[in-house]
């Protein structure tokens, strides 16, 4: 077997450009590789780039804060991969003019997601980058659906397993963009997901242990 983990870095940043959507030069680093020089996800961003795996806009507004985000043959690299499977990015991940009026609302969440890293590091608990995954979907009966902000995967405890416990949370970030009745309804979904039961194909609706 060999001990080479020749790309790991280059593929868990495109990884997370695709899964997260999108995010700054700041953000990827301190994502992916907290522990070395900002420099180096810089350079690696930019080799990224070269290879047409990743681009990046400009927000003039942020202080020319620049925002990476997957190409379509990013995407389809990286949807490859056992790690990613399961997990479809929206259709227009890669479009720039919806990265950048978007970005709002994705590069908060993202720094959601930081918050929940980097507290699981400080106290040696395990939340890999890729247990943050955003808009999840989840059926709730009649062809409708929650889709949280992000789905959140964190083991409680010892990274080394010993005491630790299983965690599973919905992630909803308020900018206070929402009305009162768009968020009762979103709460009420949430309720509804609670309580579905998926129908299992080819049993009747009302069979005991089903629901819809």
């Amino acid at each position: 077997m060999i001990g080479v983990d020749a790309g790991g870095g280059d593929r868990l940043a495109l990884a997370v450009l695709t899964q997260y959507r999108m995010a700054t030069t700041e953000q990827t680093h301190r994502v992916i590789a907290p522990e070395v020089r900002i420099e180096q996800t810089r350079r690696r961003l930019a080799r990224l780039r070269d290879e047409g795996l990743v681009d990046r806009i400009t927000l003039p507004q942020a202080g020319r804060t620049r925002v990476w985000f997957p190409t379509p043959y990013g995407v389809h690299l990286a949807s490859e991969w056992p790690e990613m499977r399961g997990h479809r990015p929206s259709r227009t991940v890669s479009d720039p003019t919806a990265v950048r009026l978007k970005a709002g609302h994705t590069l908060t969440v993202t720094e959601t997601a930081l918050a929940f890293l980097q507290d699981a590091r400080r106290h040696g608990e395990l939340c890999q980058p890729l247990d943050w995954i955003p808009e999840a979907h989840h059926p709730i009966g009649s062809g409708e659906a929650v889709i949280p902000d992000a789905l959140l995967y964190h083991r409680r405890g010892p990274a080394d397993g010993g005491n630790s416990s299983m965690l599973r949370a919905f992630v909803e970030v308020d900018r206070a963009t929402m009305g009162p009745e768009r968020l009762a309804a979103k709460l009420t979904a949430y309720e509804r997901l609670h309580r579905y039961v998926p129908v299992v194909p080819g049993t009747p609706a009302n069979h005991p242990g089903t629901g819809g």
